[in-house]
């Protein structure tokens, strides 16, 4: 369950500073966000949520304002460095623009320090370091989100999606994802595997289909099948190596047989 960020008032941090202080800023705003990438502020602010429940960013403080019609909101505060993250995620373009206004919100301090030469070259280089890193993760995850474009159909059970990541050991993936509570096995006698709570509506849903065998009393069949995020979370697994793979896996991370997932 996602925690739930405190929500200070606008008398215990404010979000925003004028020309006259002499006060640095640290954060930038969710809504600053959501205008520089010209976004809704409430769809800003699910990316963040997203991003903090996959450890990506941290947990960012929440302050609270009046909209335009004087009724009470509420923002995020986030960080420098998570604020490139939640652009790079919402829209890569955009970066350079937030490169401007990190300048002009950290050019607002009232005596700016004299920085020497080496100085300006030094956090010249560290930018473009910044800018290469976010450029790299860009990159990844669009190839990633491409990868999953292939791989991925609705209805797709675990066990289809994984036959298209080359080396996976298909047969032991129910029982690794019954070891992390996506699954449960409901025979005693066999394996009959069920959704578990935990990934139930998050990862993984059941088709559901009526039974009537001739003779016997009718029962109902369930079949775990994958929903995209659970995909995706499958899919980091694969990459962080830590699906069950074949003896006689070679050693590459690829998807070539991405086709016969849906087969």
């Amino acid at each position: 369950m996602q925690t739930q960020p405190h929500i200070n008032s606008a008398k215990d941090l404010a979000p925003r500073f004028s020309q006259s202080e002499n006060v640095a800023r640290k954060t930038m705003t969710s809504r600053e966000i959501a205008e520089l990438v010209e976004s809704r502020h409430d769809s800003v602010k699910r990316t963040i949520e997203r991003l903090v429940e996959r450890k990506v960013i941290g947990s960012p403080p929440m302050v609270e304002y009046l909209d335009g019609l004087g009724r009470p909101a509420a923002e995020y505060l986030i960080c420098k460095r998570d604020s490139f993250v939640v652009v790079a995620q919402l829209s890569p373009e955009f970066t350079a623009a937030l490169v401007d206004r990190w300048q002009e919100l950290e050019g607002q301090v009232a005596q700016p320090l004299q920085l020497s030469t080496i100085e300006i070259l030094q956090i010249a280089m560290e930018s473009e370091k910044a800018r290469l890193m976010l450029t790299a993760q860009v990159e990844q995850q669009a190839t990633k989100i491409h990868s999953l474009e292939n791989l991925f159909k609705e209805g797709m059970t675990h066990t289809q999606f994984c036959k298209g990541l080359n080396g996976v050991n298909v047969m032991q993936v129910g029982n690794y994802l019954e070891g992390r509570s996506w699954l449960y096995n409901e025979s005693k006698s066999g394996t009959r595997h069920r959704v578990g709570s935990y990934a139930r509506d998050k990862y993984m849903t059941e088709h559901q289909v009526d039974v009537t065998p001739h003779g016997k009393d009718p029962f109902i069949s369930y079949t775990p099948v994958l929903l995209k995020r659970g995909a995706a979370r499958l899919y980091d697994l694969y990459l962080a190596g830590e699906l069950p793979m074949k003896k006689t896996w070679d050693g590459l991370f690829t998807h070539d047989k991405a086709m016969r997932g849906a087969a």
